[in-house]
């Protein structure tokens, strides 16, 4: 899968010395926020949204245009062609981040809810999505599988886990509109920035055992 492989070789250090301080997850937000809009984005914007200081988002940013993802200018960082392929695949396979209030169902004050497009093969329990949440710097992470019209978690199989909060179910169906055996990663954390951070290092994971 190409867009994994180049994924990965961002996050990979092109010369001997310290391993770049950002994620998988950092470049999968940072594919979002250059391809989601129709202006050039900004180096401050870019290290103010993914939380990374401005050593390592010079190195990102060094480490895309190597890859021929990006073009930087006097205007800012904008998308090349080939950088608007991969995020079109990228929309493809995974949804934006969308907020979604505390419930039974989470662990943290804010919650960011993530949808992998048909990955519910190579679906656990969910807790290998959490401990993945977990290392990005997350409090932890909800996997949900949607099958027969109905979100549920693999873990309780036969349970409504949904009882009582039903509200959540709704949102989660409307804002994310999963198909069957699509699947749905709830990321928890401090702030709204790590539990998508969470959400997304998970999605990155499942993408990784997906690929052929």
């Amino acid at each position: 899968m190409e867009l994994l492989k180049v994924i990965e070789r961002v996050t990979s250090k092109v010369a001997p010395g310290r391993e770049p301080s950002f994620t998988e997850a950092h470049v999968i937000k940072a594919l979002e926020i250059i391809g989601g809009g129709e202006e050039a984005v900004g180096r401050i914007r870019l290290s103010k949204e993914l939380g990374l200081g401005e050593g390592a988002t010079r190195t990102l940013v060094k480490h895309l245009k190597n890859e021929g993802i990006i073009e930087v200018s006097k205007s800012g960082i904008a998308p090349s062609e080939y950088g608007e392929k991969l995020f079109s695949d990228l929309q493809s396979r995974i949804s934006e981040g969308v907020e979604v209030p505390p419930s039974p169902l989470t662990v943290g004050p804010s919650n960011v809810a993530v949808l992998v497009r048909d990955a519910s093969s190579v679906v656990k329990t969910g807790l290998e999505q959490r401990d993945t949440a977990i290392k990005a710097g997350a409090l932890g992470a909800t996997t949900l599988i949607f099958s027969r019209n109905r979100l549920t978690m693999p873990s309780v199989k036969g349970k409504d886990v949904f009882k009582g909060i039903s509200s959540i179910h709704e949102t989660l169906i409307s804002k994310l509109d999963p198909k069957e055996n699509d699947v749905i990663i709830i990321g928890s954390g401090e702030n709204k920035r790590l539990a998508e951070l969470g959400a997304k290092m998970a999605v990155f994971e499942l993408l990784a055992h997906l690929a052929p």
